[in-house]
């Protein structure tokens, strides 16, 4: 069964909008390579997220893994903010770095748990559920 055709950059849009408030980015209009910003509102918001067969929460899981491996600082820094309006918890984010230290290594995991740290400390970067979330929710390691 073929798909309707989807306008990617209304798509891209509109998931942007969504996921983070104001819709802002990274890449401002007028800045160098401006274009980026288009390209990602085009292939990855409009392409990728909004495609059926993975929700939100899911598509966010995948997606810090990724980037936690691949170093990406700034895109952790979005993505961690986009993970907390897709439902992920601060729990949840510590146990996303803690699984990936094993698989991408732990410079990687602990650059992520460094960025976690700084954006968990400065409320105004996070929803209300993530910022409210209790210490008590971490996750426990289980003694043999």
């Amino acid at each position: 069964m073929k798909r309707a055709p989807v306008n990617v950059t209304e798509a891209g849009l509109r998931v942007v909008r969504e996921m983070l408030p104001g819709g802002r980015s990274s890449v401002q209009p007028n800045s160098f390579a401006a274009e980026l910003g288009a390209l990602s509102i085009d292939n990855v918001f409009g392409g990728v997220w909004a495609r059926d067969g993975l929700d939100r929460r899911s598509r966010s899981l995948v997606t810090l893994g990724i980037l936690i491996a691949l170093g990406a600082e700034d895109e952790l820094r979005l993505h961690f903010e986009i993970a907390g309006t897709n439902g992920l918890t601060r729990a949840e984010l510590a146990e996303v770095v803690l699984h990936t230290s094993g698989y991408a290594g732990f410079p990687a995991a602990n650059k992520a748990r460094r960025i976690g740290s700084e954006l968990f400390d400065s409320a105004e970067n996070f929803s209300a559920s993530l910022v409210a979330s209790s210490v008590s929710d971490q996750p426990t390691v289980p003694r043999a």
